[in-house]
């Protein structure tokens, strides 16, 4: 299954957690109750991933941790927050030009509706790692960015 199709199913899962649910929950409980519909849904899931980095020739283990990981291939930031900020999507970003991953997805489970909670942020760097952040990088997506 491509990205795309993944994304697709992770926000279906969304819309309906934050349905039954209702905003105003712990960050940590969307976090367990989406990883559990996906996994319904027959991802594979890994919660709370420790990530390893390398800089300048040393390696940091469990240097951060990504909050799901779908099926090796999407990174899920999960938030519960009145509002997204810059800083939310710059954070994935990170975490996906780290991971070396292509698209990440910030879900904010604090709105009105989850429709309005969604990001999608897109590491456009394609080049082995550098030793120092690559300003070729973009957020795609409402922040202001």
């Amino acid at each position: 299954m491509e990205v795309d199709e993944v994304s697709g199913e992770v926000v279906d899962a969304c819309i309906g957690i934050h349905r039954d649910l209702g905003p105003g929950l712990l960050e940590s409980v969307y976090e367990l109750v989406l990883a559990g519909e996906l996994q319904r849904r027959g991802f594979l899931i890994d919660r709370q991933l420790p990530v390893d980095i390398e800089y300048q020739g040393r390696n940091y283990s469990a240097a951060f941790r990504v909050d799901l990981m779908v099926n090796g291939c999407l990174v899920l930031e999960i938030k519960s927050v009145e509002q997204l900020m810059k800083v939310h999507a710059k954070q994935l970003l990170t975490y996906l030009r780290l991971t070396r991953l292509p698209v990440g997805l910030l879900l904010n489970f604090a709105g009105a509706t989850m429709k309005e909670g969604i990001r999608r942020v897109v590491n456009d760097y394609r080049q082995p790692m550098a030793t120092s952040a690559s300003p070729r990088l973009r957020v795609n997506q409402d922040l202001g960015e």
